[in-house]
């Protein structure tokens, strides 16, 4: 990463980590772009150019998601189906215990912010359909066949959600993070089981999924 890049990254991280902070003083609804850019000593243009919705000064990890996600469909092993690559990056977000993982202490207070903004909440919604966008596309270019990449990237997209809503609704509901970040690797697995091998009940290879939760840690 060249030096430009690099002041760009800690100008965009400086504005959402003062944006993140009057949120949780005065909460979403009640923060502007404007008090945003005055506590963050840049210009209200200047904030709008690395954030062109007031939601992502919040939901700041967006853009790197779809990166990320766009990096491991692309780049998987020769051969290796899209299931079994996004099934290993989320176990590496549990094994990571990244914030995507939604196994973090301290996540509750982020999600108590999101959910009392209508605003966040429906901004979610559309990030989840831009992924499934860029997976159709993806899937588009690898099949050319582009009524079944959108059906598959919708259906990656509602296992994505899942995984995340799981862990999240059981921050929220007071179970302790260590339960919830041991038990996500089962619930990777459950959902993208759903997805492999289908809702018949058939059971998965017993190498397919111990070689994917053993990587989880």
């Amino acid at each position: 990463m060249g030096l430009r890049e690099e002041k760009k990254r800690a100008t965009r991280r400086h504005i959402s980590d003062v944006a993140t902070g009057l949120f949780a003083v005065k909460g979403f609804d009640n923060v502007t772009v404007a008090e945003v850019a005055e506590a963050a000593g840049v210009s209200k243009m200047t904030v709008f150019n690395y954030f062109p919705h007031k939601e992502d000064l919040f939901l700041d990890r967006h853009d790197d998601r779809l990166r990320e996600l766009e990096r491991v469909v692309r780049e998987r092993p020769a051969g290796q189906d899209v299931v079994t690559a996004l099934r290993r990056y989320h176990h590496e977000l549990v094994r990571q215990r990244h914030p995507l993982s939604g196994t973090r202490p301290g996540t509750v207070g982020f999600l108590s912010i999101l959910r009392a903004s209508p605003a966040l909440v429906t901004r979610t919604y559309e990030q989840s359909r831009e992924i499934a966008a860029m997976l159709a596309d993806v899937l588009t270019e690898e099949t050319g066949d582009p009524v079944e990449a959108r059906l598959t990237a919708n259906l990656l997209t509602a296992a994505i959600d899942s995984i995340y809503e799981r862990a999240t609704g059981r921050m929220l509901d007071g179970d302790d993070p260590d339960d919830v970040h041991r038990d996500q690797p089962a619930v990777i697995d459950r959902a993208f089981d759903l997805l492999q091998y289908g809702l018949s009940g058939a059971k998965p290879p017993r190498s397919t999924r111990g070689s994917a939760a053993g990587s989880a840690g």
